[in-house]
């Protein structure tokens, strides 16, 4: 499976030492130049920067259609995010990983399978990559992604529903 990745959950997977998931879970890792330097060029120093740029298994595409980035854009899309869409699209990606509610609805009525970062270690975690999803979520939320206590508990009770 091809997935193409936005920087948000890079940087996050890399904080909580889980970025290696990725490469269990797909065959190929994808991402656009925008999302390689928002990471590694202007987030030098910071969580997933090092990661990504030691990474020899994630793989940096350029994006041919600068037209639909623009629109995307327009659309009030950042370029990281736009690029990720509009690569997924020209690669025929299984998948794109985005966290941003706006992009992902705009990659959803494009036909895109959209996962999130939660979506990710839940993933991993159906297929043994994570062994404690609990203490996944926890660190994400700890990291300073965007997971409200309510939120974590609603993702744990369904989680849990679904194990029974």
């Amino acid at each position: 499976m091809m997935v193409v990745a936005n920087a948000s959950p890079l940087i996050h997977l890399s904080a909580i030492q889980r970025l290696e998931v990725l490469r269990a879970l797909f065959v190929e890792v994808l991402i656009p130049c925008e999302v390689y330097n928002e990471v590694v060029m202007r987030g030098a120093g910071r969580p997933g920067s090092q990661e990504v740029a030691s990474a020899n298994w994630i793989h940096v595409r350029p994006v041919e259609n600068e037209v639909a980035i623009r629109v995307l854009q327009v659309s009030g899309l950042g370029k990281g995010e736009a690029e990720c869409i509009v690569l997924a699209q020209e690669t025929n990606a299984d998948w794109i990983i985005l966290d941003d509610r706006l992009a992902r609805l705009q990659a959803e009525a494009m036909g895109l399978k959209v996962v999130g970062t939660v979506g990710v270690l839940l993933m991993a975690s159906e297929k043994g990559f994570v062994e404690n999803f609990e203490q996944a979520l926890g660190d994400l939320a700890a990291s300073g992604f965007r997971l409200s206590t309510r939120e974590v508990e609603r993702i744990l009770e369904l989680w849990r529903r679904e194990r029974r």
